[in-house]
């Protein structure tokens, strides 16, 4: 899987480690989903502000939330999926995770920045590939994938 990122912020720093947390685990939900390497995902850090905006627009709901997940293979009824770049590279969606909510989540869960980061990454992909947490089923399965693979990773919870 290949990642593309990109920084619509400037509160929080990116470094280095926050770029591989994002592809160690964009690559075991790879492994684990048998996903190709040329199925490509957009990761975009954002502010508070800018989720606040992007959530009211997309969701209906005027407040910060710390991750959005914009699918591009979610088929809508009559109407035919066509590959933009060809057949050889596979958009699957955009990532948007809101820096400042991995922070202040991290804190208040009691474990590291960069375990929160990797949290909502897992959460933000597993969405892309269609899982939701709309009712107790689908939240209990979601959430089982998404603390095997952050325990494959060594993110295990701590709380």
């Amino acid at each position: 899987m290949r990642i593309v990122m990109g920084n619509q912020q400037k509160i929080i720093p990116i470094t280095p480690q926050y770029k591989e947390v994002i592809e160690l685990v964009a690559q075991e939900v790879a492994r684990r989903f048998a996903l190709n390497k040329e199925t490509e995902v957009s990761v975009t850090f954002a502010d508070d502000v800018l989720m606040q905006d992007l959530n009211k627009t997309y969701r209906g709901i005027n407040e910060p939330t710390d991750v959005l997940s914009f699918a591009f293979d979610e088929e809508v009824e009559g109407v035919e999926l066509v590959p933009i770049y060809g057949p050889k590279i596979h958009l699957l969606g955009e990532i948007v995770l809101s820096l400042e909510r991995v922070k202040k989540q991290a804190q208040e869960y009691k474990h590291s920045f960069l375990r929160e980061l990797a949290f909502l990454t897992v959460h933000g992909l597993l969405h892309l590939l269609g899982y939701d947490h709309q009712g107790e089923k689908d939240t209990a399965e979601m959430r089982k994938i998404e603390e095997e693979i952050l325990n494959a990773l060594h993110y295990p919870r701590s709380f």
